[in-house]
This record gives C-alpha cells, structure tokens and sequence, in this order.
C-alpha cells in the first residue's frame, strides 16, 4: 500500500486490498468504454482520443498529488520505487506493444477488462499475452545483453533533465493541457464537427486546471513541513522565547544509572564525533537526520524523556527545538557538553589531600556512577541487539 501506512498495513493484507482496487479499476475502465477496441484505437486514427487524455489525466493527478502530500511530510518519496530505465529494451518493448496494440486493439489492463464481460476477442488477446510471456522467458538468456543495454538505473526525468521535481511537474501539466487542446482540435477536424463543448464542460475543464495549478503553485511557492520547522525555530531564536529544560551532568549520571529505561540520551553530533566517544547508553541521530522517516517516531512517544547533548551550545538547542516543533515528546538538554560530561565523570582527577569532605563525596559519586554505566553499557552489548526499523524502498509499478 506504499509509504503511507509503513509497518501497518502487513504485504499479505495489502495483496487484499490491491485485489479490491483492481477490481474497482476493472469496473472503472468498463464503465467508461475502454473494453470497446472502437474507442481504444480511436487514439491510432485520429477519431478519438480518449485513452490519451485519460492517461494524463490520471500521470498529472497523481503527480500533483505526491508533491502535495511529499511537501507537507505525509508521504515519504525517498521510499516509492522508480523502475530502473532500461532504454533500449522500453524502445523496443514500447514498439512492440504499440504494434500489438493497434493489431489487437487492447493493452494488457483493457485486454483483462474486456475478457472479463465474456469478449472474445479480448479473451484471444489475453491469450497472446501469456504466449509472448512464456516466449519471453524461454528467449530470455539469448536476450539478456539486449534487455539490459544502457541501464540508466532508478533515475526520474526530473533529474535527468537536471530540474526541481515541482518545475518539471509544471512543465509537464502545460504539455498535458496543450494535449487536450491538439486531440480536441484534431477530433473535431476528422469527425467533421464544430469545435463546440458540451454545456458546461467548458467550466468543469476550467476547474480542474485551476485546481491543479493551484495545488503546483502551493508547493513551489509555500513552505514545506521543513520549512515550517525551521521557520518556528528561527522565530523562537529572534524572538528570545526558547525555554529549554535543562538537565545538569550528576543529575543525568544519576538517571542513567537508576533510570535508565524513562529515557533516551540523543547524541546529535556527526557520526564520527560519536563513534570516537559518547555517553553511556546514548544513540546517535545527527542533527540534519533528525526529520528523517526512522527518526521521527521517538519525537513522537510519550513514555521516555528525550534527552539532546552535543559539543555545541547552540547546536543542542536548536536539535531540541527541532524536536519540539516535529514530535509530542518531553525534551531536555544536558547542561554540559559532551567533552564536559567525559572530562567530569571519565577523567576525573583525585582531591587533593586535605580537600573538603563535599569534595571527596562528589568524586566518589562520579568514578562510582561512571564505572556503573561503563558495566551497564557492556551488560546492554552482550545482550541480543533489537532489530533495527530501516526504511524500505516499496517496489512495484508496471
């Protein structure tokens, strides 16, 4: 069911809910004429177009869409699969099909279509289908080299043409728009009518296209979820309003000792800073990581304090901002830095003979709370690692 619903909805249910959705496609393309060959190769001849403009109707709702909901952070893109771009081999495989097409007068979706309302003919073509399938397989050794030439990997137009996504979807509605213009004339000109739309179609037509435009001008134009969070955070800092809990080092050592379960000690320094060293029972999510898919679901839980330390003084702040302004959880930041805390509790330096009794005790606090976390951290290590949530890319398309 794609990014929307990660982790919820299980592969063996979403093969359900595909079955419902194709079984409404089905129904969709019926009612709308397309088992008819009539309408399918009135796109070859010049008569009707229809196959065309609902095919980019269908390309340009879509994209719009996923620019919409990608803009506000509700669909992951990072995480819907592109089809490798074999070109070669979809040269080729577009001319057969569109050969096929103009022969048989279906596609595959429409030959399944037409073949399920009892047509013969479409029953014939499905057939051909299967044939050239297992043709495919048993040739394929022999075709490999073919089918795999100039392999241009997972990439989008976009890229290729070394454009922002949200221009080349603008490019691509004002093609689209210019498409239904050209058939609508075309149409006119081989059936022999007057260029007149039925009454009210012009302003339905109108509608939807300012409704598209409007939905690409919202992303070009207005702040994403990112945006947005980094705006609140600059507001907060010009406007001095930032109010941080913060959590000094003995205190901190004292929870992790005690209670280390109520919460999560985030390093958001490099992952190289953290690897050199960091804090006992500390995990690592790099400040430009912190909105990352994974991420966002410990900015989000209300059982543990969250907990941010780094090198930097400001750097902590702004993480725990982010943290604020993308999640629900409590957030703190620890007092000292991360150099600080080591120096305080791992190297810390003996009292002086004769120092005061306060002395002695907090130095005793500190080398006995850091040789508990060391024995607590190797006590975690030994045990079983959980299984680690990682982002999947989901694969499908035709």
């Amino acid at each position: 069911m794609g990014p929307l619903v990660p982790y919820i909805v299980s592969e063996e249910f979403g093969l359900v809910i595909a079955l419902a959705i194709g079984v409404a496609f089905g129904f969709v393309l019926e009612q709308g004429g397309f088992s008819s060959t009539k309408k399918l190769v009135g796109l070859f001849y010049g008569y009707d177009f229809t196959v065309l403009r609902v095919f980019f109707t269908a390309g340009i709702t879509a994209m719009a869409g996923v620019l919409l909901l990608g803009h506000y952070g509700i669909l992951d893109t990072s995480v819907i699969y592109v089809n490798p771009a074999f070109i070669y081999a979809a040269l080729i495989g577009g001319a057969i099909m569109g050969v096929g097409f103009i022969i048989g007068g279906f596609c595959p979706g429409t030959g399944v279509c037409a073949a399920a309302i009892g047509k013969i003919d479409a029953m014939a073509f499905v057939g051909g289908i299967f044939l050239g399938v297992f043709a495919f397989m048993e040739f394929f050794p022999g075709l490999e080299k073919m089918y795999t030439a100039h392999n241009l990997g997972q990439i989008r137009i976009s890229e290729w043409l070394g454009m922002s996504d949200i221009l080349f979807g603008i490019l691509l509605s004002v093609v689209a728009v210019g498409a239904f213009i050209g058939t609508w004339m075309i149409e006119n000109r081989v059936n022999k009518r007057k260029p007149e739309l039925a009454p009210g179609m012009k302003n339905k037509y109108a509608l939807a296209m300012a409704a598209l435009f409007v939905v690409l001008g919202i992303v070009a134009f207005l702040p994403g979820k990112e945006d947005i969070i980094h705006m609140q955070i600059a507001k907060a800092k010009r406007q001095q309003t930032c109010v941080f809990k913060e959590i000094p080092a003995d205190r901190l050592a004292n929870d992790i000792v005690n209670n280390f379960y109520s919460l999560n000690l985030i390093d958001v320094r490099t992952p190289e800073e953290f690897e050199a060293w960091h804090l006992p029972m500390a995990i690592n999510i790099p400040f430009d990581q912190m909105l990352e898919r994974q991420n966002i679901p410990i900015f989000n839980q209300k059982l543990r304090t969250n907990i941010f330390y780094a090198d930097g003084d400001t750097l902590v702040r702004m993480a725990c901002l982010k943290a604020k302004y993308a999640g629900n959880s409590d957030n703190m930041i620890l007092r000292e830095s991360a150099s600080e805390f080591k120096k305080l509790f791992f190297e810390a330096e003996p009292p002086a003979a004769g120092a005061a009794k306060a002395a002695i005790n907090i130095w005793n606090f500190r080398t006995d709370a850091a040789r508990k976390m060391q024995e607590m951290e190797a006590a975690m290590k030994s045990r079983s690692a959980p299984a680690k949530r990682e982002v999947v890319t989901v694969r499908g398309g035709c």
